[in-house]
């Protein structure tokens, strides 16, 4: 690397749908107790994207919040990468659209990766890569996840969708988190064990199985990263990729079962190094490749004054499968720098609205028309897709779209 001393995440923001379904709501419309899924699911609220929300715009607004909160100017950026299972086209990416959005740089490497929730990791990683190899000269990257996670209305699926994007600005001497580049643990798997087809919007999931696929995962990316990190100091935070909280709470045994922990004793550290992680995902729901850093985002929020100096760990897992596990150092002053982005604002009181039952139905019924509903849709955001035109060009506003 150089003289470059520290390359990491520098600044977080998020951005999630104007507004929400209550999961104590669904369960009443679903006759199912409500501690299904609030305690089954460890999910209280999941965020509805509307027609005029798209992928774009929600990773636009992330990115625009990131960059006015951050202090960066769009011209710092040399990098811009978004990763998505969301795509709203098979060759345009979306990172191409922010690009023109946000108003970035002509001389800017801009691409989509896809990997099924992994594939705003493997942006991350090559986006540190990128500025550890010299060719940033200075600049900084961005780095967005963005995604909808959609299951059919009354499918096992259901409680467990959400929607938003989560951005990151990667760069030398990180204001928030030093990654320990070229030390992860790395797996890849084909299995079948999540896929959404061209023609559907819906995912598609076999869920026992897609489960044991990432606790597999999670086991040999932990023991390749203990390969590569030994001897280093201990984790006192562990953040996951969270299509759910439970889910984090079974990668912690198997993860706790790797170090020779006991599920007693697994529990119990749980409380402490992992829960402060999942406290946004709770009221958002599974945002699929921005899940981890959605979890990244609350442990910071929750936390960022305590673990000033020390060593946490990361596991992102994309079904197909591919995993990673990495670690990172929270940076001196970074309790400072996450009063400054207000990572809690896009959920606080009074900044979305909740659904009823019917409202959210006809929004999920409508997801097929929603190209071509998107310009009906009046909306304050500064981001907004307003359909397709004529030539099947996809349209965006960027600024308020107000009435009229």
């Amino acid at each position: 690397m150089g003289s470059i001393e520290a390359i990491g995440i520098d600044a977080i923001t998020f951005s999630v749908p104007r507004s929400y379904l209550d999961l104590g709501d669904l369960a009443v419309a679903r006759g199912v107790a409500a501690d299904k899924y609030r305690l089954g699911l460890g999910v209280s609220q999941m965020a509805i994207a509307a027609a005029d929300e798209d992928p774009v715009a929600l990773a636009a607004g992330a990115g625009s919040r990131l960059l006015a909160a951050s202090g960066r100017d769009p011209s710092e950026i040399g990098f811009c990468a978004v990763g998505t299972e969301t795509a709203v086209d098979h060759s345009k990416p979306v990172s191409s659209y922010v690009h023109g959005l946000l108003g970035l740089p002509s001389r800017c490497r801009v691409f989509e990766t896809k990997h099924a929730c992994f594939g705003a990791t493997a942006a991350l990683l090559s986006a540190t890569e990128w500025i550890a190899s010299g060719a940033a000269r200075g600049r900084a990257a961005l780095i967005i996840a963005s995604d909808i996670a959609r299951y059919e209305i009354g499918s096992p699926g259901e409680p467990t969708q959400g929607a938003g994007a989560v951005a990151m600005l990667v760069s030398e001497r990180p204001r928030l988190l030093e990654l320990e580049v070229g030390r992860t643990g790395s797996f890849a798997r084909d299995v079948h064990d999540f896929w959404r087809p061209l023609h559907r919007k819906d995912a598609l999931v076999d869920g026992k199985f897609s489960v044991e696929c990432y606790l597999d995962a999670l086991g040999h990316a932990y023991r390749d990263w203990q390969e590569q990190a030994a001897g280093g100091e201990p984790l006192v935070r562990t953040c996951y990729h969270v299509p759910y909280g439970k889910m984090a709470h079974k990668a912690h045994r198997v993860r706790s079962s790797v170090d020779g922990l006991d599920e007693a004793a697994a529990d119990r550290d749980f409380e402490l190094t992992v829960a402060p992680s999942l406290r946004f995902a709770s009221q958002v729901g599974n945002i699929y490749a921005g899940s981890l850093y959605l979890a990244l985002a609350s442990l910071l929020h929750a936390e960022a004054a305590a673990l000033e100096g020390r060593r946490i760990g990361l596991f992102s897992y994309g079904s197909g499968c591919a995993a990673e596990f990495f670690a990172g150092r929270v940076a001196a002053g970074a309790a400072a720098m996450v009063a400054r982005l207000d990572l809690g604002a896009p959920l606080a009181p009074g900044a979305r609205a909740r659904l009823t039952i019917p409202a959210y139905e006809a929004l999920r019924r409508d997801d097929a028309s929603a190209d071509r509903r998107a310009s009906e849709v009046s909306s304050e955001r500064p981001f907004a897709f307003l359909g397709v035109d004529p030539a099947e060009r996809r349209r965006y506003m960027s600024g308020i779209l107000r009435d009229g």
